[in-house]
């Protein structure tokens, strides 16, 4: 029986910057910031181990150009390592390290063979009768279906499809369009895409499998991370196991406050919903969003002094474990009785009708969208400000200013 196991990975982001964790301290932001780094190394590490024949990286190896060659001699460094031990690596690029964007090299080891970005192009290797074909992006923006071109499989090979690709989904860029139904018809025996950064299967019948990416990066990169090692037997898929990578994680969770009386039994349950968590993760660093929802005469109180509440989320988090930290404390309470507790000054007047809507007001938010440009301008070097992601969360910024009106003039 002819068998053997290959690494199939993708969307490693090197050089992501971190987003997130502002107020975390300087040994924590650092912590995240290289966990990246920390899991390519750790990945290239238990391949080897696993004794894999050869490797796949399907695509946005880069998060972008280089800023300098440290991230591109780090990369070279993990290849090597794969090199010495016999292991073929087989690279391909996507939207985020396309020819056009990445346009600094590191010359690689004699083992690696990538892709070209012209048309498809087909490795062979010949001891495993295994063919491998694949397109890199030759730029950021790739809205042909690359697959429709890729050629007829090698007759009695383990043939592997390599693509960077949205295939049907709909959260993700648009990127080299494909339906499953295509793959399926070009008689490949393992699909190994990229670009969507949740671990999925697709079939089975062939294999179509996104591994994920190997760290989540934001908050929106929640869970498991990590690539997947496949079995193959006979020319035949006979297990695809999920290697799980992430060196810290990201996580959400939302506690209801509904009937809440006091500050104490408020914090309790914020301790209580960290707590699995906490399990989940196994022993890795967390940053967690925290959304506090329900009705609660708490409500004016938490609304007055949002950085006051964070710090006390933050702590009851540590209560629970010294490796959680706070990425953002959410406030979606509502008041009891909205109005009830209104200054005097205030009673013939309706503040909170209104500000009620700002959240839809278009010459708003793009007035605010405005501002977090200047203000990301005028930033030190080396601050990173994720102005997209800001401008995706403003209407939420809006509700949060207006809650802290309504909570500091007692409505």
């Amino acid at each position: 029986m002819s068998s053997f196991r290959f690494l199939h990975a993708a969307d490693l982001h090197l050089g992501s910057p971190l987003a997130g964790l502002a107020r975390a301290d300087a040994d924590v932001a650092a912590l995240f910031a290289a966990a990246s780094r920390d899991a390519f190394a750790d990945l290239v590490d238990r391949a080897i181990e696993a004794r894999i024949a050869f490797a796949v990286f399907a695509g946005d190896i880069y998060d972008g150009e280089w800023k300098d060659a440290s991230i591109g001699l780090f990369f070279n460094r993990q290849l090597a390592k794969l090199d010495r031990a016999g292991v073929p690596v087989f690279l391909l690029k996507g939207n985020h390290d396309a020819d056009s964007v990445v346009t600094k090299s590191i010359s690689l080891p004699q083992g690696v063979r990538e892709f070209g970005s012209r048309k498809p192009e087909t490795f062979r290797l010949e001891s495993l009768h295994v063919a491998l074909h694949g397109q890199s992006f030759a730029a950021r923006s790739a809205l042909d279906n690359l697959s429709s071109a890729y050629p007829a499989p090698v007759a009695g090979w383990f043939n592997i499809g390599v693509l960077h690709t949205c295939c049907e989904s709909s959260a993700h860029a648009r990127y080299a369009p494909c339906t499953l139904d295509e793959l399926r018809l070009k008689g490949y025996d393992y699909w190994a895409l990229g670009h969507v950064h949740e671990h999925a299967v697709l079939s089975r019948e062939p294999w179509v499998v996104f591994p994920g990416n190997l760290q989540g990066r934001s908050v929106r990169e929640c869970g498991p991370k990590g690539a997947v090692l496949v079995d193959v037997a006979d020319n035949r898929v006979t297990g695809v196991e999920r290697l799980l990578t992430d060196r810290a994680r990201w996580a959400v969770t939302t506690v209801d406050l509904s009937g809440t009386e006091s500050e104490q039994a408020a914090l309790a349950a914020v301790e209580t919903a960290i707590r699995p968590v906490v399990a989940e993760a196994d022993g890795r660093p967390v940053a967690l969003r925290i959304t506090l929802l329900g009705e609660t005469r708490l409500h004016g109180g938490f609304a007055r002094d949002p950085r006051r509440l964070a710090d006390e989320v933050q702590a009851a988090a540590h209560r629970v474990s010294p490796n959680v930290w706070i990425e953002k404390a959410k406030l979606e309470t509502v008041p009891l009785q909205r109005g009830a507790a209104a200054a005097p000054e205030m009673k013939s007047l309706d503040l909170a009708a209104l500000l009620e809507g700002l959240d839809a007001e278009p010459e708003l938010l793009e007035r605010a969208a405005e501002t977090i440009g200047v203000i990301a301008a005028k930033l030190p070097g080396g601050v990173f400000v994720d102005e997209a992601a800001l401008a995706d969360e403003l209407p939420e910024l809006v509700n949060e200013a207006r809650e802290l009106v309504l909570g500091r003039l007692g409505r």
